[in-house]
């Protein structure tokens, strides 16, 4: 699978380093693609780096955003043609105190982040996957075959949700669907799975817990 990451950070550095090493091919991308010849280069040969257009005109399978919030806007208007029927998963979080207004809005909002996501990219598949992990254990709990991570998830359709079960399950976590996109708002910060790192049973657990109340 041909997989472009926006935003090189920590999650999405680490998600391309892992989908690498797993053998799907990666472009990581940023403004500055010469900046990420490191990035790169721990990648292995199933990485390349790229810049934000080239990145939508390489017709990736998947996009990850791993982007601060604020930037979403930008970046669905901008390359709108590029991510038509494409699966989009979404990493982001909106945090008032450093992307503003519109995760203001978003909080207060009767819809949640992957939906304003969602609705950003319109063209394309949304799931809701990897905002809730700390980045440390995403880079240091893959590939593990005891004491296994689950990452929770949420998609818009059957497709979507297959993708996401499969790039989750590809880098050694354990997956838990936990419903539509309208389900997610319990993955956004300061909600019932934000920064949980449990094993399946314990989560699905935490997940049903939530809709008793």
């Amino acid at each position: 699978m041909k997989i472009g990451i926006i935003g090189s950070g920590d999650i999405g550095g680490n998600l391309g380093k892992h989908w690498a090493k797993a053998g799907h091919s990666v472009l990581f991308s940023s403004r500055h693609p010469n900046n990420l010849k490191s990035l790169v280069i721990e990648a292995g040969e199933n990485a390349r780096a790229v810049s934000v257009s080239e990145v939508f005109e390489a017709n990736a399978d998947v996009y990850l955003l791993a982007v601060p919030f604020k930037a979403i806007d930008e970046i669905a208007e901008l390359y709108a043609g590029e991510y038509d029927g494409k699966i989009i998963i979404d990493a982001t979080n909106p945090y008032p105190e450093r992307d503003g207004v519109v995760a203001q809005k978003v909080r207060a909002a009767n819809y949640n982040a992957s939906e304003y996501t969602a609705m950003k990219f319109g063209t394309a598949k949304t799931v809701k996957a990897f905002n809730t992990i700390y980045a440390e254990h995403l880079k240091k709990r893959a590939f593990s075959n005891t004491d296994k991570i689950t990452i929770p998830f949420a998609a818009q359709d059957q497709q979507s949700r297959e993708k996401g079960e499969q790039l989750i399950e590809d880098i050694g976590f354990d997956s838990l669907y936990i419903g539509d996109l309208s389900a997610s708002h319990i993955m956004d910060p300061n909600q019932a799975l934000y920064g949980k790192s449990l094993d399946k049973n314990e989560l699905e657990a935490l997940v049903n817990a939530t809709k008793v109340h």
